[in-house]
């Protein structure tokens, strides 16, 4: 029996999106992308499109679809704060009447099925580091509770899925990650700091710059998809997946101007409402059941991401919702 499979990847001409297809179809499987190109660039899949076992689709997963696969990655959803609150309404049907369709469609063809969740479903945490029992400390009508209560909705549906249908599924918290294919105007912090650092602009930072985060090197993160994908263990649960290194967001801002040589100066902005303080994930189980731990430090990953944005052209990228 082959172990090729028919993959689908929802989302996959986006920043993750693109690498994880890449990844598989280098693997030798027939890999389906969808995307709507909402904040996602055609360019990101460009040199795919020439391979037998790559195809393209236009489409948007608020409506339904039918194809045959044997797995589905559910990437599709804006990520960036700028992005999912341009259209919060469509954010919310993104992550529940999406999954709803792609969960359809996974019991249909019993394929396994993946959720890209994020760390946001811990809202500000009360809990640090924070592990997948946590329960969350959200907003549940605050301007960020499009993507928040949207991707904890979501992961209820996948669960409910399981047990009620035995669905196979898997269910991954993502927090932050970067690298080569982000979109430069994506309003998050490494790309902000990187594009200003680059046209020697002041460096923005939001809050005092003491808030944490940890950053995620990309090809780190698409490892973990598939090693969670295909482990055979029955992970029915959520499991988080990030770099555990902490950093300030003043660290990160000096560190980019360090590695690009700028001449930027550092300007202080109110914080924005519900944004979280503390940010860094425990991969205990990740470590455990899939062996995954990050490999690319901060500073290798960020010289690797500068390198990428020296040779695009941001007129290419047009902001796709307004940038605050």
């Amino acid at each position: 029996m082959s172990s090729l499979k028919r993959i689908l990847v929802t989302g996959g001409a986006g920043f993750l999106g693109s690498h994880l297809c890449e990844r598989l179809v280098e693997q030798g499987h027939d890999v389906i992308c969808v995307d709507n190109f909402f904040t996602s660039q055609k360019s990101n899949i460009m040199h795919l499109l020439d391979f037998a076992n790559f195809e393209l689709l236009r489409h948007d997963i608020v409506n339904p679809f039918w194809l045959e696969v044997d797995q589905i990655y559910n990437l599709a959803c804006p990520a960036a704060p700028g992005h999912y609150q341009y259209n919060p309404i469509k954010t919310m049907k993104t992550s529940v009447i999406g999954s709803i369709n792609l969960l359809g469609m996974a019991k249909r063809c019993n394929a396994r099925i993946m959720q890209a969740s994020t760390s946001e479903v811990y809202g500000d945490p009360e809990e640090h580091p924070q592990r997948e029992s946590y329960r969350g400390s959200v907003n549940p009508v605050g301007p960020r509770a499009c993507y928040d209560e949207g991707k904890r909705a979501a992961e209820t549906l996948f669960t409910d899925y399981h047990r009620m249908h035995k669905l196979d599924i898997r269910i991954v918290r993502i927090f932050n990650t970067y690298g080569p294919r982000m979109h430069p105007f994506d309003g998050r912090v490494v790309s902000n700091f990187i594009r200003q650092a680059l046209n020697n602009e002041e460096i923005t930072v939001f809050g005092d710059g003491s808030q944490t985060r940890s950053f995620c090197y990309r090809d780190d993160l698409v490892e973990g998809f598939i090693r969670l994908m295909n482990s055979e263990e029955p992970l029915y649960f959520p499991i988080n997946m990030g770099n555990p290194g902490e950093y300030t967001i003043k660290q990160l801002a000096e560190l980019t101007i360090e590695l690009t040589g700028a001449s930027s100066k550092l300007v202080y902005k109110d914080l924005p409402a519900d944004d979280p303080t503390r940010r860094r994930p425990d991969i205990s189980l990740a470590s455990k059941h899939l062996a995954w731990h990050p490999t690319v430090p901060l500073r290798e990953g960020l010289k690797k991401t500068i390198d990428w944005f020296k040779t695009i052209d941001p007129e290419h990228y047009r902001p796709p919702t307004p940038n605050y």
